[in-house]
């Protein structure tokens, strides 16, 4: 048995296995990223706490002998087990190691691939179904974020993509789907544009606001952020059947059929979801990145043809 082996067993250490499906658990409840294993990360502190790792097996060192330069070169035990395991993942690809993931994100993280996304959905028991909805980032839907968010904006926009097809569901269009997604509520800060609402759920897995499109996906609207807009789910649905559009210079428009509607319809408590816009010139919450805004042709469209006039 190896030097390294022996303390492993001498102090008993959890298992590289053990280990592995630790760190896939952690990169999900990190919503997809960790950083590096380096002294004084939380990350690191976080899987032992998991562990229940004691002051000895947190703080024990290897030693390496390196005889022609004369010296000793110490390395924490639970860093090397905790690389180690990651660097098994990584050659499964079911993350991206730092430094491919830098060149994506510009950060220095271990991220989720979707094979480790697959893979930790199984280990937790989470339905399959259930992987479109959430926040939790891969490097494969990663790229399609940057792509989205990166791209010029064009002064002449068509907001539809006529070789869209409508009903039919395959990978490439779920992973262009949620990077669609991810891309529109990372842009407005996880808030609802008109409310500016933000909450997620207790275990922060999901987000309340959602990703709407301008022109919808029925209508064969693209996947791009001049289409989209981040939604609370009541003002989505306002916004997708009429009852709200946004002007030319982003205020909120509530249709004039909103007379005609029982004054109980529409309040939550002393809150109306809708007609608190009525007179009140509110502009949308919008990015901070004018290159990513709304674009012109996308809201006409909303306004001629969904808004109830």
């Amino acid at each position: 048995m190896s030097y390294e082996g022996k303390m492993l067993k001498q102090l008993e250490m959890p298992t590289r296995i053990q280990v592995e499906q630790s760190l896939l658990k952690t990169l999900f409840s990190h919503n997809g990223t960790i950083k590096e294993f380096g002294s004084g990360q939380e990350i690191v502190d976080e899987i032992a706490d998991e562990f229940n790792l004691n002051e000895n097996q947190r703080t024990a060192f290897l030693e390496t002998i390196y005889r022609k330069e004369n010296r000793v070169k110490r390395s924490l035990l639970w860093h090397r087990l905790l690389f180690r395991a990651a660097d098994a993942l990584a050659k499964e690809n079911f993350v991206s190691r730092p430094t491919l993931t830098i060149n994506l994100t510009q950060k220095k993280e271990w991220m989720l691939t979707e094979k480790g996304f697959d893979e930790v959905l199984k280990l937790l028991g989470i339905p399959t179904e259930q992987k479109d909805f959430l926040p939790v980032k891969s490097f494969e839907v990663e790229k399609i974020v940057k792509k989205i968010t990166q791209k010029p904006r064009p002064e002449s926009y068509n907001p539809f993509d006529n070789q869209k097809r409508v009903g039919k569901v395959t990978r490439e269009f779920t992973l262009r789907e949620r990077g669609f997604r991810m891309a529109v509520i990372e842009t407005y800060n996880y808030q609802c544009a008109f409310c500016k609402l933000k909450i997620y759920s207790p275990k922060s897995l999901l987000w309340e606001v959602q990703a709407a499109h301008i022109v919808p996906h029925s209508a064969k609207g693209r996947d791009d952020i001049w289409n989209g807009i981040a939604l609370c789910r009541l003002h989505h649905w306002a916004f997708d059947v009429g009852w709200l559009t946004v002007n030319d210079d982003f205020t909120i428009r509530v249709s004039p059929k909103i007379n005609s509607l029982p004054i109980e319809c529409g309040n939550v408590g002393n809150y109306d979801f809708i007609r608190a816009f009525v007179d009140n010139s509110s502009k949308i919450f919008l990015p901070e990145n004018e290159e990513i805004y709304p674009h012109q042709t996308a809201i006409n469209w909303h306004q001629e043809n969904i808004f109830c006039k």
